[in-house]
């Protein structure tokens, strides 16, 4: 598959680049994307969800009740769970919902990823480029240079830079990354990829 190379002004370089078929043109994996995904999610949450059971209630131990002849169910505890302010029964507790997934089966999730964005005609080649200062109107303008507007979008870079990540913070519907920082759910929650020619090789030459 070719694809033609444009400028920051959204016009035609008169280059193209050709898009590996073993990483845009495979059988996409739809469990290989369900289960990254799910992995990315599931290490972004803290986990810190805490609830007291009785033996962490502030309350005193006196037995509230007689034993017999009141009528109701016998009660030992003002912090039983069957009583208002008492502990909850089995609540959560503080853990660690990270899980291992093999190396190949991320690697399969990213290219069935690429593979959808590619069937979809939603890549699109940047030549590259430098801003000299931070600066959002210049990262807006390449926006609207480029009819992108209203997209979700994803710039990946084949290395950090400092001055685009910053121009681009402030813009909403828009991220940065670089491939070492790539992931599988940020291909798949962005309607448009924008790959820049040096890490388009990258990815190419890696794969």
């Amino acid at each position: 598959m070719k694809l033609a190379i444009v400028n920051i002004t959204g016009k035609d370089t008169g280059k193209t680049v050709e898009l590996k078929d073993s990483i845009f043109g495979i059988e996409p994996n739809d469990h290989a994307i369900y289960l990254d995904v799910k992995q990315y999610l599931a290490n972004k949450r803290q986990g810190t969800h805490k609830a007291k059971e009785r033996a962490e209630i502030a309350g005193s131990t006196r037995k509230i009740k007689r034993q017999k002849g009141t009528g109701t169910a016998r009660a030992g505890s003002i912090k039983s769970p069957v009583f208002r302010g008492g502990g909850r029964v089995f609540g959560p507790r503080p853990r660690n919902y990270d899980f291992k997934l093999n190396k190949k089966v991320k690697s399969l999730a990213r290219k069935s990823a690429f593979t959808y964005k590619a069937k979809n005609n939603s890549i699109k080649i940047l030549e590259d480029f430098q801003f000299e200062t931070p600066k959002t109107k210049d990262f807006a303008d390449m926006i609207k240079n480029l009819e992108i507007q209203g997209n979700k979008s994803l710039l990946i870079l084949g290395e950090i830079n400092k001055n685009l990540y910053l121009s681009s913070r402030n813009i909403p519907q828009t991220k940065v990354v670089t491939l070492s920082e790539l992931t599988t759910y940020d291909i798949m929650n962005s309607s448009l990829i924008l790959f820049v020619e040096s890490s388009l090789d990258k990815l190419q030459n890696e794969a």
